[in-house]
């Protein structure tokens, strides 16, 4: 009977044999699931810095040391909210005012469209109305201006020309197409509309001589 020669591992690998298997065993997926996520390398580096802020105080108890760390993360939590969540507060929307009496409470684009609309009809009487609000709706965004319930077009008019004096002899005119069109039964014109829509963007391009909300009167 031939016996085989039995194969033997080597025990002193060289160093390309070495570095084989080394990269074979880092392969295996259990080393893998055991890396640290970059959460725990986050928690980590919070942990390292409370630690750091404490080195060299020997003699504290662990305790102590303890509710300082939980003290100095409280301190932290707050300076970030007054420094990233008050101005989130404070940037909050207001609730949209009604326009006049009839409880509008559409945004600019969505009357600016709806006058808009009309215009395509030839409803100058309508798409005069919806500008006019259109007007008011920006300049009360703005906060320059506060409306109120019985405030009127010419109530506006008069409270915006403060802020907005460049445009006033503009705004009380068109204040009374606005209660021509709605009040009396004016069929209106393309000419007072298409000047009504310049006076919107010239009002919206316009820097008001003050920024302190004006309240208009009935």
């Amino acid at each position: 009977m031939v016996l085989k020669p039995r194969l033997e591992i080597p025990l002193d690998p060289d160093a390309p044999e070495a570095r084989r298997w080394v990269v074979d065993e880092l392969s295996n997926p259990e080393y893998a699931s055991a890396e640290p996520t970059p959460f725990d390398l986050a928690m980590q580096a919070i942990r390292d810095w409370i630690a750091s802020l404490f080195e060299g105080a020997t003699g504290v108890p662990g305790p102590l040391l303890a509710l300082l760390a939980v003290l100095v993360v409280a301190v932290l939590l707050v300076v970030g909210l007054l420094v990233f969540g008050l101005p989130r507060l404070r940037r909050r929307r207001r609730a949209v005012a009604p326009l006049f009496d009839d409880h509008d409470r559409r945004d600019l684009p969505t009357l600016r469209r709806a006058a808009e609309a009309a215009a395509a009809r030839e409803d100058w009487a309508l798409a005069i109305e919806e500008r006019f609000r259109a007007i008011v709706r920006g300049v009360v965004d703005r906060d320059l201006v506060r409306v109120h319930p019985g405030t009127t077009a010419h109530g506006f008019a008069d409270a915006a020309s403060r802020p907005l004096p460049a445009h006033a002899e503009a705004l009380r005119t068109a204040a009374a197409d606005f209660d021509a069109v709605r009040y009396l039964g004016r069929a209106g014109s393309r000419e007072r509309y298409e000047a009504i829509v310049g006076l919107d963007l010239a009002v919206e391009a316009t820097v008001p001589v003050h920024a302190e909300p004006v309240g208009a009167g009935a």
